[in-house]
């Protein structure tokens, strides 16, 4: 049976923290800033953890080797 591969595009947009959560870059805070408050902008800045129910997926299917 052949290698599973990871999916790049999955690994570019997730990574595991020590504890084996699923760590994101938030959306939003690409272009249209000036419409947006300094509060969400600032929240937006922040690394977001994956709910628990999506972990299984990621590490399964898009990220085997993780």
């Amino acid at each position: 049976m052949p290698k599973m591969k990871t999916r790049k595009s999955a690994a570019k947009r997730f990574s595991f923290t020590g504890t084996g959560k699923v760590k994101y870059k938030k959306q939003n805070l690409r272009h249209i800033l000036t419409k947006k408050s300094a509060k969400r902008k600032r929240n937006l800045r922040h690394a977001g953890i994956l709910a628990s129910e999506n972990v299984p997926v990621i590490k399964k299917k898009l990220l085997p080797n993780g």
